[in-house]
Parts: structure tokens; sequence; C-alpha cells
């Protein structure tokens, strides 16, 4: 993924996600519909190691089941009903396979695959950054995904194998131990660095933006904040409505043409 391609991204947080399902298929037809450049989706491993597209690592609130994403076979998640819970028009959504997105997304828009903090899978070593990159490899999709992770373990083990994945981290205090972006850049090997707008000063924005380090912002639905923080050098930024901000973009690159 070449940064330099872009002047600024849309990213669809989950997909479409005000409108659709977040993380369903329906999500992120509708990311690319919208003209969204990439789509954003989470991943779990499934009890079997299938890695799936769900964001929290409960089932309860997003579909009709419970219990621990991680304790379901893929056959078993594959039964459940992810759009209800949304709009009464979506039931039967399923539950995606990373596979199935990826394949989906191939040739149509770049995909950020954000590998949910191990911890929640209640092993220390899972596997899900090695079976993420064999489904990316075998895909031949590496130069169109950016893996990214709130786990610096994630990262790290990122650097560790040889392969051309860009990746980005979320910064996330404890673990930074008050590393700055730039420093944080430099230690785990990234190629871009994400992290909210509250988090966001201007110190960091002088500094990302001196070491020339792509930063990516979430998750941003009002257009004045997305005004403010394209002007000041953001290379994309994460939202739920990516129409929205797709507009929002045009008018900020007319008026500096």
């Amino acid at each position: 993924m070449d940064f330099s391609k872009k002047r600024f991204y849309t990213i669809a947080h989950r997909g479409a996600s005000a409108y659709y399902p977040e993380n369903t298929m329906s999500a992120f037809k509708a990311a690319v519909d919208m003209n969204a450049d990439m789509i954003e989706l989470d991943v779990l491993l499934s009890k079997d190691n299938i890695p799936v597209v769900f964001h929290d690592e409960r089932l309860d609130m997003k579909t009709n089941g419970s219990g621990l994403v991680c304790d379901y076979t893929l056959s078993d998640l594959k039964k459940l009903d992810a759009g209800s819970w949304f709009d009464a028009k979506f039931k039967n959504e399923r539950i995606p396979t990373l596979r199935e997105v990826l394949e989906f997304s191939r040739n149509r828009i770049l995909v950020n695959i954000e590998i949910k903090p191990e911890v929640v899978t209640g092993k220390e070593e899972s596997g899900i950054v090695e079976l993420v990159l064999d489904i990316v490899e075998e895909l031949d999709m590496e130069e169109v995904v950016l893996i990214s992770s709130f786990d610096y373990r994630v990262l790290e083990r990122l650097s560790k194998r040889e392969n051309t994945i860009k990746s980005a981290l979320l910064y996330e205090q404890v673990q930074s131990h008050g590393r700055e972006p730039s420093r944080l850049a430099k230690d785990y090997k990234i190629d871009a660095f994400n992290c909210s707008r509250q988090q966001l000063t201007d110190n960091w924005v002088s500094q990302l933006n001196i070491n020339k380090i792509p930063f990516f912002i979430y998750t941003i639905n009002d257009e004045h904040t997305m005004k403010s923080l394209i002007q000041v050098g953001a290379k994309g930024i994460f939202t739920d409505k990516p129409d929205v901000l797709n507009k929002v973009v045009g008018e900020v690159i007319k008026k500096a043409v």
C-alpha cells in the first residue's frame, strides 16, 4: 500500500456502519458503492481458529447469540443473525470470515485489518497474526492491505515476519510508556500512526508531519471535525459515513486549489 498515491483516504469504519450493521458484507458493499478508499474491519478467531470479522469479544450485543466469539466454531457462528440488532430488514445477515471479505474486496477497495488484542482469546499466542498473514498472502493482497492493532505484541510479530504488508499502530497509552509517535514508529517499524481526535495534539501533528509519518484519525462523523483534520494534514479519517466524508474532502480540496 503506497500512501503517496493519494492525498487523502476515506476509510469506512467497519464498513458504512452508520447505515448498515457493522462488519457485515452489506456494510462493506455499501462502502464500495459510496466510493470509500478503504474499509476497516476487525478480526477475531473462532474456536476452530478461523479469522472472522467481528468487533466485540462477546456476541451478545450484535447478534442473537451469547458468550465469547472464541467459544464458537465457524459453523456455529454462521448460524447467528448479525443484522437484526441494527434493523429488522437486515435479519439473517451473517458474520463474515476474513477470507470472504478479502475475496470481495480484491480489485475493489483497500482494506485495513484491525487485529483485536489477543488477551480476549484467553491465549498469549493464539497465532492470529500468522493466520491473517497467511490468508492475505494466499490471496496475493499484500499491496492493498494495512494491518493495525492496539496490541503492540501484534506489531512486534508483524515486524519479525518477512513481508511487504504495511502496518499501523493504534495508540494505546499504557503500552506506549510515554513514547511519542515518532519514537513508536521507529520502535515498532510501523508505516502509519492511528489515534483518536482526543489524543491528537498540536505537538503530535507537527511531529508526524515533520517526520512524514502518515496519520489516520478515528472515528469522525461530523463535517467540521473532518475539515479541520484534513487541513492539519491527516492522511485519512475513519468514519461511519463515508459518503459525508467524501463530500467534505471534495469541498476542502476544491478550496485549496
